[in-house]
């Protein structure tokens, strides 16, 4: 197997035992951030009726932040998400990292969404 597949193996692999976890833990809706080196997504999503309830993104022109890859465009969606959420009334979800490690721009999206009122 090459090198390149080895890795997204692996990191498929990561997500779905993360995202196993939480699923058997609880009924909250799920925090799940996607990242990439130009952009950062989110959405909250209720896995029992499998929709999205909100979500935000550094992608297009209304959402536009200068250095919308690095970390203050975490924090920007990260305070955008924490808002959308708990005006559809989710105040408790949680937080699916998916492959990524927790440090630098999903850190910093997961502490800004903390600040502005959502529970992890």
């Amino acid at each position: 197997m090459n090198k390149g597949k080895l890795k997204t193996k692996q990191a498929r692999r990561r997500a779905l035992a993360s995202r196993n976890r939480m699923r058997a833990a609880g009924t909250r809706p799920r925090l799940s951030v996607c990242r990439s080196e130009r952009h950062i997504s989110v959405q909250v999503i209720d896995d029992h009726t499998q929709r999205t309830i909100c979500s935000a993104t550094t992608v297009g022109k209304k959402n536009a932040v200068a250095g919308s890859g690095a970390v203050a465009g975490a924090k920007v969606i990260g305070k955008k998400i924490a808002e959308l959420a708990l005006a559809k009334g989710v105040k408790q979800v949680a937080f699916d990292r998916g492959p990524f490690r927790y440090h630098g721009r999903i850190k910093a999206l997961a502490d800004a969404a903390r600040e502005a009122g959502l529970e992890f």
